[in-house]
């Protein structure tokens, strides 16, 4: 299925990225209520097609996914010097998963079903940290540079 755009604001937008297609359109719906944009995916390749630096504010994604896993999506962000905040949303209950994803640098690993006001006090969290991060190393995090 291709990816779906939902265009609300310039800023922030957040990058969906799960295989279930009925998780994508519950998160896409969700944050479209919170007056958040997004951009789903499902795989981590089509993420990657368009990934760019600094496009994306946020990622929330599954770990366990045909192809590229959200763990080694994460890992690959990391390699290409991205500090764009990881929200994991899965069902694996392994704490060993839990704990390779935060040790990794995910912003938080939540377990599926998962709460809509905790989801969106992290993404928040998330963006903001984000957001102060980019401005602490000198780059605007409204410009397209």
């Amino acid at each position: 299925m291709p990816a779906k755009d939902i265009c609300l604001s310039k800023t922030p937008l957040v990058a969906i990225v799960d295989d279930d297609e009925a998780v994508r359109e519950a998160l896409s719906d969700l944050l479209l209520v919170l007056d958040v944009a997004c951009r789903t995916f499902e795989r981590a390749e089509a993420f990657m097609a368009e990934f760019a630096p600094d496009r994306f504010d946020c990622l929330i994604t599954d770990v366990s996914m045909p192809g590229r896993s959200g763990l080694e999506l994460q890992e690959r962000l990391r390699e290409l010097g991205s500090s764009m905040p990881v929200i994991f949303i899965t069902a694996d209950t392994d704490p060993d998963t839990r704990v390779r994803a935060l040790k990794g640098g995910a912003y938080a690993c939540l377990t599926k079903p998962v709460n809509d006001e905790v989801l969106f006090h992290l993404l928040q969290n998330a963006m903001d940290h984000a957001g102060r991060s980019r401005r602490n190393d000198g780059r605007d995090p409204t410009s397209d540079d």
